[in-house]
């Protein structure tokens, strides 16, 4: 009879010890689950035409590792879901130069442009729509970001077209071209003559990209930055 009820007994306790075992393993999965914190992410770019370099703030965290210059910009950081305020001071200063508020959504990608000068600074926020996937294609759009720039189109050298009429502040979804060697070229929309030609740049197939024309046309001091245009590469 001892020896039955110590039998009984073990496996009770085994039987116990298994369910105590599943129950921690479920509270701990339950655990991790509710610790999850739904994300965004976002990148930051210096599109100002000016020769000041910048830091960059949300929330009052700083945002960026080293000074942002014109044509600066950060890669994607995750952050949790949320309202932001997202300031820029001059790099090593906390003062604010111009402060924005963002909403940044669950799972969603973001590029944040500081633009204009420094008098009329201001921010675009562009949602990135770059899920899709592509083995033999790469993935561009096209942002004017030139304040005093005409309506743009965008074309390679060879005169395939890849994005028409973008006026300042104004942009193109992303389209699926041939990877490769390309020339691109920045032409006024109504007159067609070229206001800039980018080097060649070898856009790689799945490889999201966004082109944007920079700087100012009319430049009223060596410390403006004059017109040209620039390939940013989302990572």
């Amino acid at each position: 009879m001892i020896n039955f009820y110590s039998k009984s007994i073990k496996k009770s306790t085994r039987y116990i010890a298994f369910v105590m075992i599943l129950i921690t393993g479920l509270t701990a999965c339950k655990t991790d689950e509710e610790t999850i914190v739904p994300a965004s992410f976002i990148s930051v770019f210096n599109a100002s035409p000016t020769v000041a370099t910048y830091d960059v703030y949300l929330n009052d965290v700083k945002f960026n590792t080293v000074a942002l210059p014109f044509g600066g910009g950060t890669a994607y950081a995750g952050k949790p879901v949320g309202n932001y305020n997202i300031k820029l001071t001059v790099a090593d200063r906390i003062e604010s130069v111009v402060t924005k508020s963002v909403s940044l959504a669950e799972n969603k990608y973001y590029s944040y442009y500081f633009i204009n000068k420094p008098s009329a600074l201001d921010g675009l926020l562009i949602n990135d729509e770059v899920g899709a996937t592509s083995a033999d294609k790469a993935f561009v759009r096209f942002v004017n970001l030139s304040p005093d720039a005409p309506a743009l189109d965008l074309a390679t050298s060879t005169g395939t077209s890849w994005a028409t009429d973008k006026a300042f502040k104004q942009y193109s979804g992303f389209t699926q071209v041939a990877p490769g060697a390309t020339i691109l070229v920045l032409k006024d929309k109504a007159t067609g003559d070229t206001k800039s030609t980018l080097e060649s740049f070898t856009f790689v197939a799945g490889g999201y990209y966004t082109v944007i024309a920079r700087g100012l046309v009319t430049p009223a001091s060596s410390s403006e930055s004059s017109f040209s245009g620039q390939v940013l590469i989302h990572k």
